[in-house]
């Protein structure tokens, strides 16, 4: 299963073109609300129904492929704030599973010094946030995938992100086939 965090306040088109990518390359991902309730609204006002919140029965870490959080603000604090991210992604962390994080939310792995060692990008200012990581520039790379961590600029970023994912999950046909479908 692959889990995708909101918080309000998240940045739509950073979660909505990723998991439309991935659910056409026929992974299962499910959207996880923090809030406590199902209802979450992103930062410009769509207001999403998630599949499920942190604290429904049929949650369940362990089964996670990967973990990815959407960017925007204030959802990347909430994420932040969120002990059942933290747990995910600490959970993702030990037991080798695929973290991918957009725009300002790789400050949140970052933070938690889950990057160390590790090139990845990030939303412009965001980057002393992702303490011990080997920051690249936006200007020079959209999306970075090293080892098993994902990370993407931002928005404009958004689908690039979403076929690396399907990429290091799928494989290379299935990610060519979504961006020759999709005309990216």
């Amino acid at each position: 299963m692959i889990y995708v965090y909101l918080a309000d306040g998240f940045e739509e088109t950073e979660m909505t073109a990723p998991l439309d990518l991935m659910r056409r390359a026929g992974l299962q991902a499910k959207t996880v609300s923090v809030t406590g309730k199902k209802e979450v609204t992103g930062s410009h006002g769509i207001v999403y129904i998630a599949d499920m919140t942190v604290s429904d029965p049929e949650y369940d870490i362990t089964d996670a492929r990967l973990v990815m959080l959407p960017g925007g603000m204030p959802g990347t604090l909430g994420l932040e704030n969120s002990q059942a991210v933290k747990d995910a992604l600490d959970y993702a962390y030990k037991n080798d599973i695929y973290i991918a994080a957009i725009c300002a939310a790789p400050s949140v792995p970052g933070k938690l010094g889950m990057l160390k060692g590790k090139k990845a990008v990030c939303y412009p200012g965001f980057e002393e946030q992702l303490i011990g990581a080997e920051a690249q520039s936006p200007d020079r790379c959209k999306c970075v995938t090293d080892g098993k961590v994902i990370t993407a600029s931002g928005m404009g970023a958004a689908v690039e992100f979403g076929l690396a994912i399907v990429r290091e999950l799928c494989g290379s046909e299935t990610s060519e086939r979504l961006r020759n479908g999709i005309l990216a």
